[in-house]
């Protein structure tokens, strides 16, 4: 089994089959420092990294486990890769196996009970290394991602496919960090905060448009890394809430429109999916197309590009020429 790459995720919202077309429209030869603000899966932020130019990018996402990934993945190179090859040999071969926090909650859900027993076990022996941040966030990540390979869901933990019987399928992988010599800041904090300190050429906005949290798409790993334990509830099996975001809420074109204008930088590139009107109030978007002209025009020349492209829904929407748009704005001086 090969390692996992950043793109090996099933993320809601992902770019990854948009990269090419993103970065086809993006004129990035003046650019040398770089802001994805919403960076969700990493793989924007994975391709700015292999652009000659860029020496400065800066990744941030208000997800615990989001910020541990990006860690991984991006400062992975200097990990003590001998130790954890001999602890995925150990937890492949010889880890002793008992029923734990994990599987009591998860089994036969989102995974088999013995994945869970797996998994559990594996997450507590982490927590029992005396680790330094980066190897124990590698480990994590490496678990996440094996996880996300076999997981009963459709890419999110909002909920999971009821079947009969789940497979033991559960295999754990390590990652292969991204090789870079670029200078890379990871931040876990608000957008609009993070927008206040920032002096940059390019900010990337992905941010999410509509009611659907992503701390509770994807609380299973939030969970997982922060390692709690806490009491669950509903048949999703959810903690209390969390980092939850003013923009999936009524409030989110006042969210957007302050972090337009409090941004300090040379060029901003905005992407937007057109599910405003869809049947499912949670996939409506809480920010129109109209609105982003607006805030952003304001900001300096709005060029708009865009392209047919099919997306994850929850089923109960049909959408019909569903499109993704670029919004690229030269600021002005």
């Amino acid at each position: 089994m090969e390692k996992f790459n950043l793109k090996n995720r099933r993320y809601i919202g992902s770019k990854t089959k948009l990269i090419e077309w993103i970065f086809g429209n993006l004129k990035l030869n003046n650019i040398k420092s770089v802001c994805d603000i919403f960076a969700g899966s990493g793989v924007v932020a994975g391709q700015f990294a292999t652009i000659p130019n860029i020496k400065n990018i800066i990744i941030n996402d208000i997800l615990f486990s989001n910020e541990i990934i990006y860690h991984a993945f991006f400062r992975g190179q200097d990990a003590d890769f001998k130790m954890l090859e001999e602890l995925k040999e150990y937890y492949t071969q010889a880890l002793k196996l008992e029923e734990n926090y994990f599987s009591q909650h998860f089994g036969d859900k989102f995974f088999s009970y013995k994945d869970c027993v797996k998994i559990g076990s594996i997450r507590e022996h982490i927590e029992s290394l005396n680790l330094d941040k980066l190897n124990k966030d590698i480990l994590l990540t490496s678990l996440i991602y094996s996880m996300d390979k076999i997981a009963n869901t459709v890419g999110h933990y909002e909920a999971y496919r009821k079947k009969e019987i789940l497979q033991d399928r559960f295999i754990f992988e390590l990652i292969s960090p991204i090789k870079h010599d670029k200078n890379i800041m990871i931040e876990r904090k608000n957008a609009n905060e993070l927008a206040k300190t920032l002096k940059i050429d390019l900010v990337f906005i992905d941010p999410p448009y509509n009611s659907r949290q992503y701390s509770r798409f994807y609380h299973l790993y939030e969970n997982l890394v922060q390692w709690k334990k806490p009491k669950l509830y509903g048949t999703a099996l959810k903690p209390l809430c969390e980092n939850m975001s003013e923009y999936c809420r009524s409030n989110a074109k006042k969210e957007l429109s302050d972090l337009i204008e409090k941004l300090d930088c040379k060029r901003i590139a905005l992407t937007y999916n057109n599910t405003y009107n869809s049947k499912s109030s949670s996939s409506q978007n809480k920010i129109g197309f109209k609105d982003l002209v607006e805030i952003l025009s304001q900001k300096g020349k709005l060029s708009v590009k865009e392209k047919a492209h099919s997306f994850f829904n929850s089923g109960k929407t049909d959408f019909k020429e569903h499109k993704e748009f670029l919004f690229i704005v030269e600021v002005k001086p």
